[in-house]
C-alpha cells in the first residue's frame, strides 16, 4: 500500500510537535493522522500483541484504531490541558478493544482510509518479560523505545559521517571507551575525540528531551516523564 504522504512533507510533520498533529488530525487532516500513526503504531501494535492477537489480527486492529480516531472523531476529545497524549492514546486503544472491535466486520484494513504499510519487521517480537507487563506498561516500553528511535534518527542526520564511528559511545559506560583508537578512527587527537562525545552525548540527551517535551502539555512535567521514560526500558 502506497504512501499519501511525500517523503519530504513526511519529515517535516515528524519534527512537527505532536499535540499540533493532533489538532490538525482532529480537523480531519488525514496527512496529520498518517504522521500520528508513524509515531505510535509501534506502542499500539504491541499492546494488540500482548492481548493475544496474531500478527495480521494486530496489524489490522492498529490501523483501524487509528482510523476511527479521524471517523469517529475522538482526537476532539484528547485535549493538550488534560496532560500526556500517550496516556490519552492507549485508554482509547483499551476502550476501542473492549466495545469496537468485536463488534466490527472491515471489508478493508484502515477502514478507506490509505495509510501508509506497517513495517512489522521492524517491532520487535514480545520478550518473555514484556508478556506479563499491562498493556500501560508495555506501551510506556515501546513508546520509550520509539522515542530514542527518534533521537538517534535525528542525531544520525546532524551528525554527518562521524556518527557511525561515535554511536557507540552513546551507550558505552564510564571507562569503557577507547579514545585513542577512537582518535584514530576519527584522524584526529584523544582530546578532540572526547569532546566530539562528550557534545554526541550532550546533544543525544537533548534531542530526547525534546522529543518528551512535544507529548506534554506543561514544561514542568517533562522530568518526571523522563524517569518514566528510563523506568519503563528497565
Amino acid at each position: 500500500m502506497n504512501s499519501v504522504v511525500p517523503k519530504n512533507e513526511k519529515e517535516a510533520l515528524f519534527l512537527t510537535t505532536h499535540w499540533s498533529l493532533v489538532l490538525s488530525a482532529a480537523d480531519q487532516s488525514e496527512v496529520s493522522l498518517e504522521a500520528l500513526c508513524k509515531q505510535y503504531w509501534q506502542p499500539i501494535y504491541a499492546v494488540a500483541r500482548r492481548q493475544g492477537h496474531e500478527i495480521e489480527a494486530a496489524k489490522d486492529l492498529t490501523q483501524s484504531f487509528f482510523s476511527k480516531l479521524l471517523a469517529k472523531g475522538w482526537l476532539a476529545s484528547a485535549e493538550e490541558s488534560k496532560g500526556r497524549f500517550r496516556t490519552f492514546l492507549v485508554t482509547a486503544f483499551k476502550r476501542y478493544l473492549i466495545n469496537e472491535w468485536h463488534r466490527e466486520n472491515t471489508t478493508k484494513r484502515g477502514g478507506g482510509i490509505h495509510f501508509s504499510e506497517f513495517d512489522t519487521t521492524t517491532s520487535k517480537p514480545l520478550s518473555a518479560s514484556e508478556q506479563n507487563l499491562s498493556p500501560e506498561k508495555l506501551f510506556d516500553r515501546r513508546w520509550a523505545l520509539t522515542l530514542l528511535d527518534v533521537a538517534i534518527v535525528q542525531l544520525e542526520k546532524e551528525s554527518g559521517p562521524d556518527f557511525q564511528i561515535l554511536k557507540d559511545s552513546l551507550t558505552a559506560g564510564r571507562g569503557d571507551i577507547d579514545y585513542s583508537a577512537l582518535a584514530q578512527s576519527l584522524d584526529t587527537t584523544e582530546g578532540a575525540a572526547r569532546v566530539a562525545v562528550h557534545r554526541l552525548r550532550k546533544r543525544y540527551r537533548a534531542l530526547i528531551r525534546e522529543e518528551v517535551t512535544q507529548t506534554l502539555s506543561s514544561e514542568s512535567e517533562v522530568d518526571n516523564e523522563l524517569q518514566i521514560l528510563m523506568d519503563a526500558l528497565l
